[in-house]
Parts: C-alpha cells; structure tokens; sequence
C-alpha cells in the first residue's frame, strides 16, 4: 500500500477542527453516460448490494447499467435545475449555513460536504480539510435512520482515506439521529408550515404519509436496525403534530430488484389510500433532510400521478427541510454536541508557540 503525499507542514501551524456532512450522491450531469458512471459506483458498493461478487458484476453490467442509465438519466432531467442536482444545491447550501450558525454560536470550524457517490468525493474534501490543517474531523452522515448500506458505508470511504494517509486525523462520527429532539421538530414544523401555508382542511379522511426509502427487507432479519429507526421517526413526529392512529401511515419506497423489501410499499399505499372514498394525502419524507430525485421525481411527481389514477382526490407533497431555520438549528445542535471537547476556536501561530514554550519552562522548573 502506497501513502499519498501529505501537505506541506510547518511547525506553529495552528491546528482546526472541521465538519464534514455527507450525502448519498448525485451524478454530475443528467445524461446516459454521467448517470452510468454514478450507478457503477453506487452500485458496486458491497454495502449496498449484497450479492456474490462476480454474479453481481454480470447483472450489473450486461443487464442494469445498459438499460437502467439512460431511463434514470430522463428522471434526472425532470428535477435538474439550472444550478445543477437538487441534492447537491441543497447539501451545499446546508453546509454553508450550518457554518454560520456556528460561528454565531462562537465556533471558528471548517465546514464542508462530500458525497458519498460522486463529486465531491469524500477522499477529495477530507485532502481539503486537511490541508486546512484541520486534525480534527466530525462527520455527519446525512441519514437519520442508521442502515449499513448508507452510515456504515460512508464510514468504510472514510477508513478508506485513512489507510492512504500518513497523519490521520482524529475523527467522530454522528451514527444516526433518528429520534433526536431538534430533528423530530424541525420535521413536526416542516408538515405544520406546509398545511397552514396551503390552508389544508385537515377532513377525517386525510392522512399523512411518511415515506422512507426501502431497503431490502434481508436487512432487517439479519440485523440493521433501520426499520426499527423509522417507524420510531414516524411515531415521534406523529406524536408532536398530535396525530390519532388513523390520521397517519408509514411506507417505504423506490424498491429495486425482484427481492421482498420493506413493507409497505409506497405505491401500494398511495393506491389503496386513493380508493378509499377518494382519499386525500400529505406525503413527507423524514428521512431525506434534502430534496433528491428520489422525493422531487418518484413521490412529488410519480406518486402523485399514481394516487390521482387511482382514483385520489387531493395529493399533497412537502417539500424536505432543505434550509428550513429549525433544521439548520437541530443540526448546529448536534454539531455543537459532537463537538464538545475539541477545541472550535482556531489559536494564532504566536499564541501557539508561547503556550509551548510556558510548557517548557514548566518542565524544566520541575
């Protein structure tokens, strides 16, 4: 194994903390070719698809990249805007206020985003942060719900890192946050906001749908507790709003392959609750903190038409919290708590080199 080259250092070279957030991925563009090179590398993640090696290879590259690219390129296209993959937008964007609010809370860190498929790579922002001379690193994985094939995976990339690198830097990781305080309140606002914004009647018959991406349902009998981590989601955030038994209903969605996945299906949801009388429903997705293309393009657009076929008589998407204030706060929060005990205030060069020589001189009076 070869080490890459470190960054230039310097003795009093004052030392920072940084943060890193980190999403699932985007491809670059919305064509065939980029959203090929995306999938490749998402989908040849042994995190994410748990199939012996080399019959994966086969199905992934004779059957799904040929025929999955160029149909996920024209979903793409439908929620690509004019700043590029709604995903990355908004990931950056809460990178950026999440640095302000902590330096309005008196924290000077660096604070920077990767994604864990794609651009930027998490290789590429960690060599950033560390030629920041950041030798403290927090990273926030963007997913609430705890699932090896997304927080386990983003740590495997970040261990990947370290086995390159000569100086590691000392690192903590948020597992999930699933049922924490802020977070269940920022989502509790989020669908509040929306229906007083939208002066939603709130009849016996509606509901509200908190969809969250499936996994395959293996994953579960084998142990990851990501079900278990959303349907707490759900409970809380159905218990802030106030909500009754009926007024509410957990799915799971964007199912991929033949295999059983998490049940139920978002769709067969969205159906049934179509024929209910013509039902009318909200649907959230507390597990995407932003807008992607599995929220903008499969629930805001695909369910809706799905639900309306079916016989629906109002649907309803709420948007992601995105840069919602009460979001941006519970994440300072748990930043702020994960930060406890490193040092967030970057030390001048003079005050660095003064307090080793008062250690100094301490060892040698003693």
């Amino acid at each position: 194994m070869t080490l890459r080259p470190e960054p230039a250092y310097a003795h009093g070279t004052p030392s920072r903390t940084g943060i890193l957030l980190v999403n699932l991925g985007t491809p670059d563009a919305p064509t065939s070719a980029a959203v090929r090179r995306y999938l490749k590398e998402f989908l040849s993640d042994p995190r994410v698809v748990e199939i012996p090696k080399l019959v994966w290879w086969i199905i992934l590259n004779a059957i799904i990249l040929p025929f999955r690219s160029p149909r996920s390129a024209q979903k793409y296209a439908l929620v690509w805007g004019s700043d590029g993959s709604p995903l990355k937008v908004w990931t950056d964007k809460q990178a950026k206020l999440l640095r302000g609010s902590l330096g309005a809370r008196g924290h000077d860190v660096s604070v920077a985003y990767a994604m864990r498929y794609g651009n930027p790579s998490i290789a590429s922002v960690l060599d950033r942060l560390q030629a920041e001379g950041c030798d403290r690193i927090l990273v926030l994985p963007m997913y609430p719900q705890y699932s090896a094939a997304t927080t386990a995976s983003t740590f495997d990339a970040v261990q990947a890192w370290c086995a390159t690198t000569r100086n590691v830097p000392a690192f903590r990781f948020l597992r999930s946050f699933h049922d924490d305080p802020g977070y269940i309140d920022a989502l509790a606002r989020q669908v509040t906001d929306f229906r007083m914004k939208e002066a939603i009647a709130l009849e016996p018959r509606r509901r509200l749908v908190m969809s969250f991406h499936g996994v395959p349902k293996r994953s579960l009998t084998m142990g990851d507790p990501y079900h278990c981590h959303c349907l707490k989601t759900a409970r809380l955030v159905a218990e802030r709003l106030g909500l009754q038994a009926d007024d509410w209903v957990v799915s799971f969605q964007s199912r991929f392959g033949k295999a059983e996945w998490l049940q139920p299906y978002t769709t067969a949801t969205l159906v049934s609750l179509a024929r209910e009388r013509g039902g009318s429903v909200d649907v959230f997705c507390p597990g995407f903190p932003a807008d992607c293309l599995e929220t903008l393009e499969e629930i805001a657009m695909e369910g809706r038409q799905t639900f309306v076929e079916a016989g629906g008589k109002d649907y309803r998407y709420i948007p992601c919290m995105n840069d919602a204030p009460r979001w941006i706060a519970a994440l300072t929060d748990l930043a702020g708590t994960h930060l406890q005990g490193w040092p967030t205030q970057a030390e001048a060069p003079e005050t660095l080199r003064s307090s080793r020589q008062r250690a100094i001189d301490l060892g040698a009076a003693a």
